[in-house]
């Protein structure tokens, strides 16, 4: 775990991890949110809907975002305050996905930073592309 203090952090700072997406990644998300809907739970209704498989949940895909702020960047001393994000292109259970973050904003006084969150799959296609607002608690 990183741990970043604000002034430690400057504009076009990065931090990236990998991470595989598995089908038991898809049943704990199921698990905690009850959400079945079929393009998730169904092969079948997900390629007769024209998709290659069973589409990953997006927001598991974007709950990685809070793995990048609170472990990476800057790590141990973040407080996401909010998170935007965009999704470019389905997640398949097996995708190998790249996780990155790039400081874009640096307020000193504010303790408060916004990072742009890329995330590409193992075709080096954008899945999801965001940005994360967040505090640095670190004094």
């Amino acid at each position: 775990m990183r741990a970043y203090g604000i002034k430690d952090i400057t504009v076009g700072m990065s931090e990236s991890f990998q991470v595989n997406i598995t089908e038991d990644m898809m049943q704990k998300f199921f698990d905690i949110t009850g959400d079945e809907n079929p393009l998730h739970m169904s092969g079948d209704f997900a390629k007769s809907r024209g998709f290659e498989d069973r589409v990953v949940y997006g927001m598991l895909t974007a709950s990685l975002i809070s793995t990048l702020g609170g472990c990476y960047l800057p790590g141990k001393f973040c407080l996401i305050q909010g998170i935007e994000v965009k999704f470019a292109k389905p997640v398949f259970i097996g995708d190998e996905l790249v996780v990155t973050g790039k400081i874009s904003r640096v307020d000193y006084d504010l303790k408060y930073l916004e990072i742009k969150i890329m995330i590409k799959n193992q075709k080096n296609e954008k899945v999801l592309r965001g940005l994360l607002k967040a505090g640095v608690m670190d004094e």
